[in-house]
């Protein structure tokens, strides 16, 4: 028996990927421990949720969960039905955490600081796989783990304004007139909205969900403006596929922003890359600099910064990780999820094998594995999880039987070179198979297991926002 195989697997992070991961192990009968610094299960869920995401419940759950709630009589919510944040974390995660299979091994307010191996840095290769990972807590504890599954996701890492990359010009300083994505614009921060001017910068979901909710409040709230820019030439990626989309509630998300800019309700601005903000009193001067050098300005009350996420792996510095240079994810599975090329349910099947570092035993799971693209699914990261642990517990088999069955959607990548016409940006999809089972499409058979209901523009419950971004 190795050593290592007493110590437990930490996970970090009890996010819907982090407890699929901890139901996963217990199954495997592997010792685990999860580490989440907030407060609760799915405390970063349960900060958008007010938000209706655009899969239904099928997708949502992960089977190894499924069955441990089942066994303890669990009453299953409608799986054709979409669920906001909120019900997602009451009716699903924090059941999920209560059970007490995984309630014992979950330990609360416990930010992880650095991960590295007992007495080894990142030069010593000697021993090196058989050493124990060392997890230090920003207390100052330390566990020691045979192996380390990173469920932490990137919701606390958004990314800047500049459309470099960088900040732009005093972005640091204009702090206090942006939000980030995913407010409550119709519900606890409605104050901050109303009667105001908005801009919005993005052109993912996040950004079309938060300016369908700013031109409802606008309908009733007088004074109140919503821009919307964008880097790109053209709004057709955000629209979608629109009724070609197999997320119904996706593609109504982009078929009802439209009808606001059509409607000029939201003013629409393209080219729109931000070099520089200005505070001036209660407001905000905003430049945006255009592709010939040529400069223009707006000035708003508020900014939100619907701009995505990127992954830190600064905890992990002393490991030895291979992240590709461009999407900031295994040098593997990047080229599988290359916004550019992919949307969320065109990515191929992958599992343990792709989200390998030359570090054995680390793995990056979840929103975190996607590096910068925006393009992961839950359903991707519970298949994650489950090759993972199979690996774990040394059943490579099953381990490399990866399978997805992800809904397919209009909207085929996300290069704006690509949205530079038309009412949308597909061309066929893929049909080349890959690794694993499934095409191309990560649709299992090329198409979905089952139909869904479609369902009407006004079918979404008032109250909630619809969609938040692939990551729903």
């Amino acid at each position: 028996m190795n050593a290592l195989d007493s110590l437990p697997v930490v996970v970090i992070g009890a996010g819907p990927v982090g407890l699929a991961a901890a139901a996963h192990l217990h199954e495997r009968g592997l010792p685990f421990v999860v580490v989440e610094a907030g407060d609760t299960a799915a405390a970063a869920v349960k900060q958008w949720g007010h938000v209706r995401v655009f899969s239904p419940w099928r997708y949502n759950i992960d089977p190894a969960a499924r069955r441990l709630l089942d066994d303890a009589s669990w009453v299953a919510p409608d799986l054709e039905a979409l669920p906001t944040g909120a019900e997602l974390a009451d009716a699903y995660l924090q059941p999920l955490a209560e059970l007490p299979q995984l309630k014992p091994h979950l330990r609360y307010g416990a930010r992880v600081e650095a991960i590295s191996r007992l007495g080894l840095d990142r030069l010593r290769t000697a021993g090196r796989d058989s050493t124990p990972f060392l997890v230090r807590l920003a207390d100052g504890d330390e566990i020691l783990a045979r192996a380390v599954i990173d469920a932490s996701g990137t919701w606390t890492t958004p990314n800047v304004l500049g459309a470099s990359g960088l900040p732009a010009r005093g972005e640091k300083q204009a702090a206090a007139h942006v939000e980030h994505a995913l407010p409550h614009v119709l519900g606890a921060d409605r104050d901050r909205f109303a009667g105001r001017h908005t801009l919005v910068v993005g052109a993912g979901h996040s950004a079309a969900n938060t300016l369908l909710s700013l031109a409802e409040l606008a309908a009733v709230e007088p004074g109140t403006e919503v821009t919307w820019a964008i880097r790109s030439a053209s709004p057709a990626r955000t629209y979608g596929g629109g009724d070609a989309d197999a997320l119904p509630a996706r593609g109504a998300l982009g078929s009802r922003l439209r009808e606001h800019v059509d409607a000029g309700r939201i003013r629409l601005l393209t080219g729109f890359s931000v070099h520089a903000l200005t505070p001036t009193g209660d407001r905000v001067a905003v430049v945006m600099r255009h592709a010939d050098g040529t400069d223009e300005s707006i000035t708003v009350d508020r900014i939100i910064a619907a701009t995505g996420f990127r992954p830190d792996h600064s905890i992990a510095v002393e490991l030895r990780l291979d992240l590709d240079a461009v999407m900031g994810a295994t040098r593997a599975l990047a080229p599988l999820i290359d916004p550019n090329e992919h949307s969320c349910g065109t990515v191929p099947p992958h599992g343990v094998d792709e989200l390998a570092h030359p570090e054995a035993g680390y793995y990056a799971v979840g929103m975190k594995s996607y590096g910068r693209a925006p393009t992961f699914l839950m359903a991707t990261g519970y298949e994650q999880v489950r090759s993972v642990v199979a690996a774990l517990a040394g059943d490579w088999e099953a381990a490399r039987d990866v399978q997805l069955d992800l809904p397919e959607t209009g909207v085929c990548n996300s290069n704006p070179a690509d949205s530079t016409g038309g009412d949308s940006c597909c061309g066929p999809a893929p049909t080349a198979e890959s690794a694993g089972k499934g095409l191309a499409t990560g649709i299992s058979g090329g198409l979905l297991s089952a139909p869904l209901n479609l369902i009407t523009l006004d079918a979404v419950p008032t109250g909630a926002q619809t969609g938040g971004c692939c990551g729903s």
